[in-house]
């Protein structure tokens, strides 16, 4: 029927006519698509079984020659293709029960209130049954099944790999406290320059100069860029009276030389680099969320987000005049965590 609104050359043509598929007549297609449908289901499910097995029976440092690719980590392939396969297996599977199994009729939904009345809604829910019913789920166990254990096994990988990449959280501490700087052979460690790599003698530090060192031990062939970021460290010199006199000030005086102090750069919020220092104020501030620490009070915080101060490395010269570090920094350094002591 033409739409009196529309310009005579439209027309609703209509739906074409529903054409039954053979699962809705033939009780053995539909059969056969059931049991497609549980196969595509058990693929997910052993897909992810072995997306488990492969997580803790592979070594992550097996390597494999694939074609085109080269030598790469067996563990990452094997993770990929059982994740793919369980993903895979649950959509296709869903899409093919979709397709063969339940209606295919398309149906128009008149508009109506956001509230129903009661009667309405009680027809609402007969629908939803009939719908059910129409879906052959309580007729066809066998899907329910796999479809349900597909879909409560795919969530195991992700639970696994979670906790299982989160690791020992006192062994992390004590990896976060373990930096280049720490002592091995009772030799303290000399300070140098981040770039040049050079020595740095206490006389060349004047107040208010700033210096980005690293440990001299460092060698770029030998540690990871991790290591060299967790040891990166702000040197920086005040006057000896502009410390704290208090109990704050204390580890500060302490702890460094002749008002020279050495601080790490790893802001203790989220990681940042701490860069940036206010000669006038003696503040530090982390450019990322503006946490602030003041030297001359042990680095305490004194604005933003981050909870602890940044950790001090103790600092003296030796023989020669050069600034040394006799020890490893005494916490670990980075953002704060739950276990960590103030």
């Amino acid at each position: 029927m033409s739409d009196p609104r529309l310009p005579a050359t439209f027309e609703n043509p209509g739906l074409p006519p529903h054409v039954h598929r053979a699962a809705d007549t033939d009780p053995r297609a539909a059969k056969r698509a059931e049991r497609q449908v549980a196969g595509l289901f058990t693929l997910s499910i052993l897909s992810t079984i072995g997306f488990v097995v492969s997580y803790f029976a592979v070594k992550n440092d097996t390597e494999v020659f694939v074609p085109f690719i080269g030598a790469t980590n067996l563990l990452n392939i094997l993770l990929g293709v059982f994740l793919a396969l369980a993903l895979l297996g649950i959509g296709f599977g869903a899409v093919h029960w979709a397709k063969t199994l339940m209606p295919d009729e398309e149906v128009v939904e008149e508009r109506h209130p956001i509230r129903s009345d009661d009667a309405t809604r009680a027809k609402a829910v007969g629908l939803l049954e009939a719908g059910a019913e129409s879906a052959q789920l309580n007729r066809r166990p066998l899907l329910k099944a796999t479809a349900g254990t597909a879909l409560g096994l795919f969530a195991l990988p992700l639970g696994v790999q979670l906790a299982g990449s989160l690791g020992n959280p006192t062994k992390a501490l004590e990896e976060l406290k373990s930096t280049i700087w720490d002592v091995k052979d009772g030799k303290p460690i000399r300070l140098v320059r981040d770039v040049e790599r050079t020595p740095i003698k206490a006389a060349d530090v004047s107040i208010g100069a700033v210096f980005h060192v690293l440990p001299e031990t460092i060698k770029d062939s030998h540690h990871v860029l991790e290591d060299k970021a967790k040891a990166a460290v702000l040197l920086m010199r005040l006057h000896p009276n502009d410390f704290a006199a208090d109990d704050l000030g204390k580890k500060a005086r302490s702890w460094g030389y002749e008002g020279i102090v050495a601080y790490s750069k790893i802001c203790t919020h989220v990681g940042c680099p701490v860069g940036l220092y206010e000669q006038q104020t003696h503040h530090l501030l982390c450019p990322c969320h503006q946490s602030t620490f003041d030297v001359t009070r042990d680095c305490e915080v004194i604005f933003g987000p981050a909870k602890r101060p940044l950790p001090q490395l103790k600092i003296t010269v030796d023989a020669e005049g050069y600034l040394v570090a006799p020890q490893g920094f005494a916490e670990p350094v980075g953002p704060s965590y739950w276990e960590r002591k103030k």
